[in-house]
Parts: C-alpha cells; structure tokens; sequence
C-alpha cells in the first residue's frame, strides 16, 4: 500500500467514525424525547443531516441503531460510575460511591428512557441480559466487591451471584426512582436504603 492510499484510508474510516458518532448522539436525542416506538429513522437522517444510504451503511434497521445507542449510554454510564469511585481510597465507600452514581445518572429523563423503558420492548430481555453478563455494571459491581473484600473491608467473599443480585436491586430501585413524582427524594431515600442492605451483605 502507497503512503497516498493509506492516509486516503485513514481519512474515510475517520468520516465513518465521525458519522456514526453524529448519529448515535442524535438517535440518543431523538430516542430518549420520543421514544424508540414514535422514532422515525426519517427523522433521525434529517436531524443528523444525512442520507439514509449513510445511516444504512452503518446500521440495518432502526432497532439495530437503538442496540447501539442503548449500548453507548451503558458504556456512558460505565464511565461515570468509575469517575466516582476511581478516587476513594477507602474500597466499600468507593463501591457506596459507584452504586450511588449509577442511579444519580438515571435521573436523566433520556436515560431513563433508554435503559429502563424502551430496552426491554425494543431489544427483549435476553438481549440486555447477554450484555449484562459479559460486562457492564454488573462487572463494576463485581470488581468493587473483589476489592472490597481483597482490602478486608467486608467480611465474605462475594458469590458468582452476589453482583446480578446486587445488580437486580439497583434495577428495581431506579425503576422506582423513574416512577416517582418526586424523582430526587425518591433516589435519595433509595441510595439510602441501598447502602443499609450493602452493608448488612457485607456483614458491616
């Protein structure tokens, strides 16, 4: 390969990750105000200022753009869970830390409808359950728990099931913050309570 050709292939695999990117940000926009059933992948090109040929060269359908914007706001939220444990020197209060990020991020109406309302209709749940498996939060969680107790900061071991449990009532605590009326005291009340059950898991 000539040096012309590799920087011409560089320049277009830099305009197709700028493409998909102006996509997922603008699909991300456009799902969390409308919702993934109202979403018109229309609206979506005309939005981005694109064509569909270029939407469909990178994604096949509109459900396969939804995997991928629901895919980048669990990365998304990845980052700020490490962001607020990454610099607590005490392990358990940096895994309290993280727990109380995840759900805080959830407080974002586009989030919550994302990860919470649509996911499970527009992508089933052995899909998210695949993806929550092989990483995501519930490696977070797992990797917190190992530190933990590596540090000697809780008085057992986590079970291969103890992160999906944990993970479960994270869940179901977010989906109760999103139904509130009064989303804030809602989480604030929740993070409490999950800190109170962490800590008797962890026998502190």
């Amino acid at each position: 390969m000539t040096a012309t050709a590799g920087a011409t292939s560089r320049t277009q695999k830099e305009r197709s990750d700028a493409t998909i990117s102006l996509l997922l940000t603008v699909a991300r926009e456009i799902f969390g105000r409308d919702g993934y059933a109202a979403t018109s992948l229309t609206v979506v090109v005309e939005e981005a200022g694109v064509t569909k040929g270029a939407l469909y060269h990178h994604f096949k359908s509109k459900q396969d753009l939804f995997r991928a914007v629901y895919e980048a706001e669990g990365e998304r939220l990845s980052r700020i869970v490490t962001g607020a444990y990454r610099d607590e020197p005490d392990q358990w209060e940096a895994f309290h830390k993280g727990v109380a990020a995840f759900l805080e991020a959830l407080l974002d109406p586009w989030a919550q409808r994302i990860m919470l309302t649509d996911a499970p209709g527009a992508l089933g749940m052995p899909a998210i359950w695949d993806n929550l498996t092989t990483g995501g939060f519930t490696a977070q969680i797992r990797q917190g728990l190992e530190r933990a107790a590596g540090a000697g900061l809780i008085s057992r071991a986590p079970t291969a099931a103890t992160p999906h449990l944990i993970y479960g009532a994270v869940c179901s605590a977010a989906q109760l913050i999103a139904r509130s009326d009064d989303q804030r005291a809602t989480f604030e009340d929740s993070a409490a309570g999950l800190r109170l059950m962490l800590d008797a898991l962890a026998g502190r």
